[in-house]
């Protein structure tokens, strides 16, 4: 249950404060037990042991590694939401994330449950589970340590949540900044159309129907930062 749980814990979806801790606990005893009949394990003579101490700390550490690198891909729209919030002057519109139980911006809080809804029809979580039997044939129970190499791969797909979020706001954003330069200068030209009479409400209304007019793709590049995910997890078991 330690890889499991641990997993369960940082992973998206399965880690929402939404979810009771009980069910976490009981489908990480279920997955266990199942988990059992593929791969025996010798239980130690001692509990108490120093090598059986450094053995549940590894398979804590897998766990939390698989969970967190989908975690990373699933920072990617909030990363969005801020250039895009603050580019329509939604930035002060906040909202409850489900999935942290944070207060969010409210357009990331949309994109979030966008990706995650996105993440339930590909199978994401089905695949993750699968992760995690299938890593222990990688990564056998004290024997599961992870290599400096693979933490290393884990840091550098930090960036990539950086990255597939300024590809996500792309469209948009990049439309509002044409138009706060636009703004900024007619304002200079007529100071009367200053940007909080004009440029608020031109940013509010463009950033909408462009949101609007740019979802599909922005949904169609979802699904691509929850394949990146689930292959950089995959990489982590299979090598």
């Amino acid at each position: 249950m330690v890889r499991v749980g641990a997993a369960f814990v940082a992973a998206p979806v399965f880690g929402a404060v939404a979810i009771p801790l009980p069910v976490r606990v009981s489908i990480s005893g279920a997955i266990g037990v199942l988990v059992l009949a593929v791969h025996p394990i010798t239980p130690p003579h001692d509990i108490f042991a120093v090598s059986t101490i450094l053995s549940v700390a590894a398979e804590a550490l897998v766990g939390l590694a698989l969970g967190f690198v989908l975690q990373i891909a699933f920072a990617a729209p909030m990363v969005a939401s801020e250039v895009i919030g603050t580019s329509m002057g939604l930035g002060f519109a906040n909202s409850v994330d489900p999935q942290h139980g944070a207060s969010t911006p409210a357009l990331g809080t949309f994109f979030s449950v966008l990706l995650t809804l996105l993440f339930l029809s590909v199978d994401g979580h089905l695949i993750l589970v699968d992760l995690l039997v299938r890593s222990y044939d990688a990564l056998p129970p004290g024997a599961a340590w992870m290599s400096a190499g693979q933490l290393k791969a884990i840091a550098l797909f930090g960036g990539y949540a950086f990255f597939a979020g300024l590809l996500l706001a792309l469209p948009v954003g990049f439309l509002l900044l044409c138009l706060n330069m636009v703004v900024g200068m007619i304002s200079r030209s007529a100071p009367s159309l200053n940007l909080f009479a004009v440029g608020l409400p031109a940013s509010l209304a463009v950033g909408v129907v462009a949101l609007a007019i740019a979802f599909p793709a922005m949904g169609d590049y979802m699904q691509v930062i929850v394949r990146e995910g689930l292959a950089a997890t995959q990489s982590l078991v299979l090598g």
